[in-house]
């Protein structure tokens, strides 16, 4: 067959009909479709047959299947060649394909070179990636008897403290390797940090850089679905003949720890691999049994699911005492993003509009709470200590403010929350590390504390009104400690647990500068006589005929969504 008999093109997979026509044919290669942000085929002219696929996750070429038809002709390698090419003119310098290994010479005809292998899968990159990484791992390098464990810490434990600390005590260097990969319930920022935090007093625990190249989903695909399939164990191999083969050379390191696995079945099946695959390649494999409380085994997952239960004293007693700060930035970050994802909103951005807002749309207050969450970790880590140093809170909350703004294009989407929030994270953060009582008399002292270091800025709703109109802003109502927030909003929220009733409320009794800034005070009064008004006789149909109400008068409850973020946020760590 020629070329000129073929056609390439992407594949929308967004279309039932054509991910289904992708599926069935990379079954009959016993491959599956994963995650991929880009695809495209090769068809027959008329377009009627499928006869090769493949497709992109950022720089990862993956899910390659090409005919037998096509054998003695070049469009697999061209088809190789325009992912790569579509990679590289995405900004990647190091473009990656995990495949089989019946084509491996097609990807050395185009400049891979080989990385992993194992029976039924191998791994290749063109580019240095691999070789710096090895190179970074190098310099950090220390003689000696020299251990390592790879983990992925979401979020940072009493056990995995643990286990460093007893692996530390066996050997005269360890290495701990954190996952990079962006796809937990914390960022690879905060878990790398959260490592460092918790092991910084011991003196031969080195926290080094994570890569591509240890648990990602290059290597490891399926680490990240957290199911067992028949690809598994030969993502593991190569995951583990990355290891061998250059991290271990790069680090000199004879020993690798893991902790014991009773519940997770992927990674107990990786304890397995890696007992049977280090000893080859002369590396001790040590399994430390799992430190237990409450007769149950300390684990992350357990964390998360408290966590997100909002049962913060059970989270708190599983995290390492570092860790702590970053579990309140979290729960703040996801009470930001429930609100956010709240539809209907009346002239508020929501999953289905963009409400009285032509300058910000879902997606872009998504990235603004992306970069914020950044910044919540370091502001709650800035109470998390004897004495708050209110000269770099202020700091950050500016840094803050600035990257929202550079995100954003310098659209203000969360300078108020980011002002209520920050306040409430450092506050909230504080009384734990003195080991208070999360109740609402010591919160509120210890807002009113903090507000009182703060002063009246002129670039604020607020600070732009008239004086005579005697509006309280931001830092009136946190200088009363959100006297409304909690008398009023806070325990209504936890009797009815309804968002959207619980965010009318707000409105019917909030004096929402945002509405008096960009309209009036009288249309703020007829705002609240309205929420009121369809809270009393609650239905969504009459929430959404607000939506389009106010999305017609170009009236947005902004201080009202600020409040409901801010009263998720304590409904998720008050204590009675």
């Amino acid at each position: 067959m020629l070329d000129t008999e073929f056609t390439i093109k992407q594949i929308p997979l967004s279309l039932k009909s054509s991910r289904r026509k992708v599926e069935d044919f990379l079954q009959k290669f016993s491959l599956r479709l994963e995650e991929v942000d880009y695809y495209v085929g090769i068809f027959s002219l008329d377009e009627e047959d499928l006869l090769a696929c493949g497709g992109l996750n950022k720089n990862l070429i993956k899910c390659i299947a090409v005919s037998p038809l096509l054998q003695g002709s070049n469009m697999g390698g061209k088809l190789i060649s325009h992912l790569y090419t579509t990679a590289l003119n995405r900004g990647y310098e190091n473009v990656k394909v995990f495949t089989k290994p019946e084509n491996k010479d097609i990807f050395l005809s185009l400049n891979f070179h080989l990385l992993a292998s194992s029976d039924k899968a191998i791994f290749m990159e063109n580019g240095r990636g691999l070789e710096q990484y090895c190179s970074y791992l190098s310099s950090l390098k220390k003689e000696g008897n020299n251990g390592a464990i790879v983990m992925n810490a979401n979020p940072f434990t009493l056990g995995h403290r643990y286990l460093i600390e007893t692996a530390s005590k066996q050997v005269d260097n360890l290495y701990i390797i954190a996952v990079a990969e962006d796809k937990s319930l914390f960022s690879y920022q905060d878990r790398r940090q959260m490592i460092k935090e918790g092991t910084k007093d011991l003196p031969n625990v080195i926290v080094c850089e994570g890569s591509d190249y240890a648990v990602s989903s290059a290597s490891f695909p399926t680490y990240f679905l957290k199911e067992i399939s028949q690809a598994s164990a030969t993502q593991i191999e190569l995951d583990l003949s990355l290891f061998c083969n250059h991290i271990v050379k790069a680090l000199d390191v004879k020993t690798r720890f893991a902790g014991s696995e009773p519940t997770d079945k992927l990674t107990a099946l990786y304890n397995e691999k890696m007992q049977e695959i280090l000893p080859k390649h002369n590396i001790r494999f040590v399994v430390l049994e799992r430190k237990t409380q409450d007769d149950f085994a300390i684990s992350a997952s357990r964390l998360r699911a408290n966590l997100q239960n909002n049962n913060l004293p059970e989270a708190l007693k599983i995290a390492y005492p570092t860790t702590r700060p970053f579990l309140l930035a979290f729960l703040a970050k996801n009470a930001l993003q429930q609100e956010l994802d709240l539809t209907p909103k009346p002239g508020l951005v929501d999953k289905q509009d963009s409400g009285a807002h032509q300058d910000m749309d879902y997606n872009l207050m998504c990235r603004s709470i992306q970069t914020l969450g950044e910044y919540f970790s370091l502001l709650a880590c800035q109470g998390y200590c004897h004495k708050v140093d209110i000269v770099k809170v202020k700091q950050l909350g500016l840094q803050a403010e600035k990257a929202m703004l550079q995100t954003t294009n310098g659209v203000n989407t969360h300078k108020g929350a980011l002002f209520s929030m920050g306040l409430s994270l450092v506050a909230v953060s504080h009384l734990i590390y003195k080991g208070l009582k999360l109740t609402r008399e010591n919160i509120q002292e210890q807002i009113k504390t903090l507000a009182r270091c703060f002063s009246q800025p002129q670039d604020t709703h607020t600070g732009q009104m008239p004086n005579n109109q005697n509006i309280k802003g931001a830092l009136h109502n946190a200088l009363e400690a959100y006297e409304d927030l909690f008398s009023l909003w806070l325990p209504f929220y936890q009797t009815c647990q309804d968002q959207h009733k619980t965010l009318l409320y707000i409105m019917s009794t909030l004096q929402d500068t945002n509405i008096i800034y960009r309209k009036d005070l009288d249309t703020c009064l007829r705002v609240q006589r309205q929420a009121k008004a369809v809270l009393d006789n609650f239905s969504l149909k009459a929430l959404e005929q607000l939506n389009q109400q106010y999305i017609r008068e170009n009236i947005s409850s902004g201080g009202a969504a600020d409040m409901l973020s801010l009263t998720l946020f304590f409904a998720s760590c008050l204590q009675n």
